[in-house]
């Protein structure tokens, strides 16, 4: 039996999506390209019938940029800077450039975003962020441009490549340590509910609790945004309350920080008065005073091994079905965490 030839079947479908469309092959060759000079409205079809033909754009023809294009939600914060050395790392190593944007705080990018990065031709994306829409995935499959996902805010899908930590396991041994020290009231400042990480986070503090006998105080449990100022605010709220915690999981080091300044606003020491747990290890935790206690996310590490497998990725070495890559999460302990103050845990117990 005669096997097609890969080269005429491709071409026989590019001829049968002009058809379809009502376009020329050009003009069909232009939408893969991620020209501009073409109508939305044309656009939309062609990619349409490219998806539900299929479509994929052989190695060999689609030749790469030297980049690797690297999209964050926001880049406010210490957070971002981790992330982007990590990929740099990898691209430096690769002889690549990194190509940075910015989703105004969407947790997917918008459509020109998508086609900015179909006409770079990169030889992948690395997204910290939730996703991709299903239109942008396939803009990027059929142009053969491979994505990974690092620590996604809510559930990429099962066929999307990802990397991660163990966020749970992390919250775990942040309220574990606390619990160890003779701490009773545990607050949490916890990060956004719609994050994956904040969740899995919070229900780490909650298993945590529950191992040690102590019941989860909902009047302790607050919801930050992973920003200093909502430490600072959430903070606030939590040691003003009459039966105050004695130690707190902030979430995250910039909710920690808040904390901080939220404590010194009120006359509180740290460690002596007020216990403080972070996570993330950012560079600043060494260096604020007292250290922060803190969860160590391999920030560094998540950041290569995203890179490195949207590279794999896109040269075979790896196979397309999705991978879900977690990295170890680790306890530092610093000088933010003490046992309670004896006259405190009194108080406490009598109050009981």
């Amino acid at each position: 039996m005669t096997r097609p030839n890969p080269a005429v079947a491709q071409s026989a479908t590019l001829a049968e999506i002009a058809r379809e469309a009502g376009v020329s092959a050009p003009t069909v060759s232009k939408v893969l390209n991620g020209r501009a000079d073409v109508a939305p409205s044309t656009r939309t079809r062609v990619e349409e019938l490219l998806r539900n033909h299929g479509y994929r754009r052989r190695r060999a023809e689609a030749s790469r940029s030297p980049l690797i294009d690297l999209v964050f939600h926001e880049l406010e914060s210490a957070w971002a800077m981790e992330v982007i050395r990590g990929v740099e790392n990898v691209a430096r190593d690769e002889g690549l450039s990194v190509v940075l944007s910015e989703s105004a705080g969407r947790l997917t990018p918008g459509r020109t975003w998508a086609d900015q990065v179909a006409a770079r031709r990169p030889h992948g994306v690395v997204l910290v962020l939730n996703g991709l829409d299903e239109s942008q995935r396939a803009l990027l499959t059929s142009r053969s441009i491979p994505f990974v996902v690092v620590d996604p805010a809510g559930d990429p899908g099962d066929d999307v490549p990802s990397v991660g930590a163990t966020n749970w396991q992390g919250g775990l041994a942040a309220t574990r340590h606390l619990a160890d020290l003779g701490h009773r009231r545990i607050g949490v400042i916890s990060g956004p509910s719609r994050m994956m990480c904040s969740r899995a986070r919070l229900d780490g503090y909650r298993a945590a609790l529950d191992t040690a006998g102590l019941p989860a105080d909902p009047a302790l449990i607050r919801t930050g945004d992973f920003h200093h100022e909502s430490g600072y605010r959430e903070g606030l709220e939590l040691l003003k309350l009459p039966d105050r915690p004695t130690a707190v999981f902030a979430g995250n080091d910039l909710q920690a920080l808040g904390l901080y300044e939220a404590a010194r606003e009120l006359g509180l020491r740290v460690p002596e008065d007020l216990s403080i747990v972070g996570f993330d290890d950012l560079p600043v935790a060494r260096w604020v005073g007292p250290p922060l206690t803190t969860v160590r996310q391999p920030l560094t590490e998540m950041a290569e091994a995203a890179a490195r497998l949207v590279l794999d990725l896109g040269r075979g070495e790896r196979p397309s079905a999705a991978t879900r890559v977690e990295l170890a999460t680790s306890l530092v302990v610093r000088s933010s965490t003490a046992a309670p103050a004896g006259e405190g845990r009194a108080a406490y117990f009598g109050a009981r």
